[in-house]
């Protein structure tokens, strides 16, 4: 299997409910690392598995969308507890919606999946993985 991985930051406000959560039940903020990993088991008519340009753009839109907001604000969220793992699957399943819409490429329809992972710090991260 092959993968092209790129690399983007988001910077968010949220909150947590449920005890399980401790202080994180209270209003605080979080500057991820995300990596979002492109699959495939051959490589396209160009050698590529993803344009990393394109790749590049796709993972910055997405993660513009959630960059510099509070979450709790979000209508998409409401009653949510956008734990670092449910954020990693919410941007999964957006670049999944941009390949299959033709964003990256009539070359990436060849892409297996894409995993997608995010660092909340050198100690600790979380990854989804989606097929395709």
């Amino acid at each position: 299997m092959f993968a092209v991985t790129v690399r983007d930051h988001v910077m968010i406000a949220h909150s947590f409910r449920g005890e399980v959560f401790g202080p994180a039940q209270r209003l605080h903020g979080a500057t991820y690392v995300v990596d979002a990993a492109f699959r495939r088991a051959e490589l396209d008519a160009d050698n590529l598995v993803v344009d990393i340009g394109l790749a590049t753009r796709e993972l910055n839109g997405v993660l513009a969308a959630l960059n510099y907001r509070n979450l709790d604000e979000l209508p998409e969220f409401a009653g949510v507890n956008t734990s670092t793992e449910y954020l990693a699957k919410v941007v999964a399943d957006r670049l999944a919606d941009r390949v299959r819409d033709g964003a990256l490429g009539e070359g990436a329809r060849g892409l297996a999946g894409i995993t997608v992972t995010f660092r909340e710090s050198h100690v600790a991260w979380a990854s989804y993985e989606c097929a395709l």
